[in-house]
């Protein structure tokens, strides 16, 4: 095992995760911007994405479900939540669970409208290139997980 493959002492991954979130920072809105203008024709906002998204992938939740995971507020989800129904891409069932916080699941429209999204973004990103391997993938999800725990801890505190 070289030097690169031991762990940093904490002042350096100090210093390299700074490194992370000056990258991430404008990642996150130029994808934010992309996402938006691939979303035009469908009209759809990027809350709204994440919404469809979220159910897409996780089946029905509540709002407050929702929020939690995309550590967001509830009523920002609410109001998403509102949007998305208006247009007939979401609809609110009876929760077993809890009476008084129905789950949101996806409509067949929404669902169609979400895949269509979806494979479009996955058309984009086969273009990323770089070389990178699923091991350079598999290292910065874990350096990104790392550092979202870190931050979830400051959280509580």
């Amino acid at each position: 095992m070289n030097d690169v493959d031991q762990p940093l002492p904490p002042d350096d991954l100090a210093r390299r995760l700074t490194d992370v979130y000056d990258l991430v920072g404008p990642l996150y809105r130029r994808a934010q911007r992309s996402v938006e203008q691939g979303l035009a024709a469908e009209g759809l906002s990027v809350g709204v994405r994440a919404v469809l998204t979220l159910l897409h992938r996780g089946g029905p939740m509540t709002v407050p479900q929702m929020g939690r995971a995309q550590s967001i507020s509830r009523q920002f989800v609410q109001r998403m939540v509102n949007d998305a129904a208006a247009r007939g891409l979401v609809e609110s069932v009876p929760n077993p669970a809890h009476r008084r916080s129905s789950l949101i699941r996806l409509t067949p429209d929404g669902s169609s409208v979400i895949t269509s999204v979806l494979e479009r973004e996955h058309a984009l990103l086969r273009e990323v290139g770089g070389g990178l391997t699923g091991s350079d993938v598999t290292a910065c999800l874990r350096v990104l997980g790392a550092m979202l725990t870190a931050l979830d801890q400051v959280d509580v505190d």
